[in-house]
């Protein structure tokens, strides 16, 4: 008997006649997806400053273009959850262990979460309590490492996460942490030959892939082929293309080997915002297990927990699989554009959800001007550093923008080329304010053709 099965019948005798619990996935109609909104009667009258910056921030949302990557919009059914009672329940420990009572429902929760995170990902073990994916990683190498230990990670400058060992975080005090690069920035290929003369010389004990700022697809395969011939664990911080590897869009590393696989579950999962530590084999997960708790955090927030169980449910179905392959469609039509108009893409396209672009070369201004512009114009993207860039991280080369959020609106691949045409003009007229600002109402009056999920238009 499964975890959940075993659940549900311990419970079975408090849920009321009248109702079941559902243990099957139900088919997604395109009404889930109408935007409905949540009253908010309660916080009005409670503290209308709170409520004030509340429906500007809807707002915003409905009326602007969001294009930043690791960004995305939930569905009415998740936002629900998010803000349920089960925020009212301490649940330290785990489904059927726990060191309060009163879990019955907290239980069931989790374990739904749990197993369709496991079925989603092709997982032998899920823990889905990481508060988010810094903590996660953090999880993750304590359950796997001693302090001193060599961990190899993908150099920040070339795309790379700062919890994959950036001086600035804490973990570097731990941990050794020795770097490998992109062999051409031009075509995004990593550097596997360097990152197998690293780890000859280095001797990591964990190997890690995934990234933050980088297009491309890791080839899983020579990744573990170095990893095995030096001896070391392999990790995937999938974080960024969760939801393509989910939608079958990208492939997956436990094909080839990985012992392990952290991500955040928002981003293209379209998930609350949380973390989760998955492992090929169960006797791994057990280690994860005790990183998590009692090892680095306390109690789960459970109404994300069980959020998080009903966005992986969501992207169970078949119609996920549609979204993910259109994420990457999309994303690949703005490289085009930006390619044919002369930009400069740092590895010359896109193979995933983001396109990072050098401002600086294609436009003559830095990616904070940029980012600075295209807010004015109501579309939001990030400034970013590019490969080996001499500008600094607050006011850097670069720009990054992406997908998954546009995609969850409904947009496709003509919307791309209006998309890219504001940006394009914004960027030709910046020193007209008067053009900007009617840029901006087009920008607005393209938005409301496509609802956000949870909001009203």
């Amino acid at each position: 008997m499964s975890l959940i099965s075993y659940l549900m019948s311990q419970v079975a005798s408090l849920v009321p006649r009248h109702s079941k619990p559902v243990t099957h996935i139900a088919p997604l109609s395109s009404s889930r997806y109408s935007p409905l909104m949540p009253i908010y009667d309660a916080l009005k009258a409670s503290d209308p400053d709170m409520y004030s910056a509340l429906m500007g921030e809807m707002k915003r949302q409905t009326d602007g273009v969001e294009l930043i990557p690791s960004e995305n919009y939930v569905s009415p059914a998740v936002l629900e959850m998010m803000g349920s009672v089960f925020n009212n329940k301490y649940s330290e420990g785990y489904p059927g262990k726990r060191y309060y009572g009163g879990q019955e429902y907290t239980d069931i929760v989790e374990a739904l979460a749990i197993e369709r995170a496991k079925k989603l990902f092709k997982a032998g073990h899920a823990n889905v309590q990481p508060h988010a994916g810094a903590p996660a990683n953090v999880a993750a190498y304590f359950a796997l490492l001693e302090p001193g230990d060599t961990v190899m990670g993908m150099d920040l400058s070339h795309g790379g996460h700062l919890t994959h060992g950036h001086p600035v975080t804490y973990i570097t005090k731990i941990f050794k942490f020795v770097r490998y690069k992109m062999k051409d920035i031009n075509t995004g290929e990593l550097d596997y030959d360097e990152m197998r003369e690293v780890a000859k010389k280095e001797n990591p004990k964990l190997i890690l892939v995934g990234y933050s700022a980088y297009p491309r697809e890791v080839d899983y395969e020579k990744v573990k082929a170095i990893a095995d011939e030096v001896g070391a664990l392999t990790m995937a911080d999938m974080a960024h293309v969760a939801g393509l590897i989910a939608g079958g869009a990208h492939k997956n590393p436990f094909d080839f080997g990985f012992d392990i696989i952290t991500t955040t579950t928002h981003k293209t999962l379209r998930g609350p915002r949380g973390g989760m530590i998955l492992t090929r084999e169960e006797e791994l997960g057990k280690k994860m297990d005790k990183s998590v708790f009692p090892g680095f955090q306390g109690g789960p927030i459970m109404q994300m927990v069980a959020a998080k169980g009903v966005a992986f449910g969501e992207a169970l179905r078949p119609e996920f699989k549609d979204y993910a392959a259109q994420i990457v469609k999309n994303a690949k039509r703005f490289a085009d554009i930006f390619l044919a108009k002369g930009c400069r893409l740092i590895t010359g396209g896109t193979s995933n959800h983001l396109v990072l672009l050098d401002a600086q070369t294609s436009w003559g201004i830095s990616g904070g001007e940029c980012e600075h512009l295209f807010d004015r114009i109501g579309i939001t993207l990030n400034k970013n550093m590019i490969a080996d860039d001499p500008r600094k991280p607050m006011d850097p080369s670069g720009i990054r923008f992406g997908t998954p959020a546009i995609t969850t609106r409904g947009m496709k691949e003509a919307d791309m080329d209006t998309l890219a045409d504001f940006m394009l003009r914004a960027i030709e007229k910046r020193a007209d304010d008067s053009a900007i600002a009617k840029l901006h109402e087009e920008v607005i009056a393209f938005c409301r053709k496509f609802p956000v999920p949870g909001i009203k238009a």
